[in-house]
């Protein structure tokens, strides 16, 4: 339901690199993975790898030739990043400074959030215990047709949670995140390594009119 206390009708939180520092984490479990294909990966691949579904990476790692028919070796690629990730993130979690202020600051207030990840969802409730905030809603990579680029994750969590996108605040932080964010007509405001938006800038982007379009 939207909020009653000014701002917008609900904030949704991108997490890898986010809410969690996990990007670089991400960064080497996919780089590990490439070199067992014969890959190496340099910055001219951070575009197809940061921000992006685990199938996508996958089958980036296998292009130019990933053909229908290796569809089990696909599979094969996207258990090996899953597994790969899910053990840096058992050793190595780090919670981005300012980020359980913020949602504790968010929890006080009768504005909705949700957690809208390109990650799987095992990887998201690896995840979600070390934030320690009740979200409304979770947005999981399997929740959606088409992960980040595309808006339909972003859509999709406010579709259920009745918001009209245009009255969404999305917090992101990959170019794959805001453009999916910015596609679906949330406001967006990007998270820096200086630090995560504050709860007083998300209520005010909140209550700006409403886009036309």
């Amino acid at each position: 339901m939207p909020s009653e206390r000014g701002g917008p009708d609900a904030v949704l939180f991108d997490m890898d690199g986010t809410l969690v520092d996990t990007e670089g984490l991400w960064w080497q479990a996919t780089a590990s993975v490439a070199a067992s294909l014969g890959r190496s990966l340099g910055g001219a691949d951070e575009p197809y790898v940061v921000g992006r579904t685990i199938e996508d990476v996958a089958a980036y790692l296998l292009a130019p030739d990933p053909l229908p028919q290796d569809a089990p070796r696909l599979t094969k690629v996207v258990r090996q990043l899953t597994d790969a990730f899910a053990d840096r993130i058992e050793h190595g979690l780090t919670v981005v400074p300012g980020a359980p202020e913020l949602l504790a600051g968010l929890a006080a207030t009768a504005i909705p959030t949700a957690l809208v990840s390109a990650s799987p969802r095992s990887i998201v409730e690896l995840v979600l215990p070390r934030l320690g905030h009740a979200f409304d809603l979770v947005i999981a990579n399997e929740d959606t047709a088409r992960g980040k680029p595309y808006p339909d994750p972003y859509l999709e969590a406010a579709r259920r949670l009745g918001a009209a996108p245009s009255r969404c605040v999305a917090v992101e932080d990959s170019p794959a995140g805001i453009a999916a964010a910015t596609a679906a007509g949330c406001r967006v405001l990007v998270a820096s390594p200086e630090g995560l938006p504050s709860l007083p800038h998300i209520r005010a982007h909140g209550n700006l009119p409403s886009y036309g379009g």
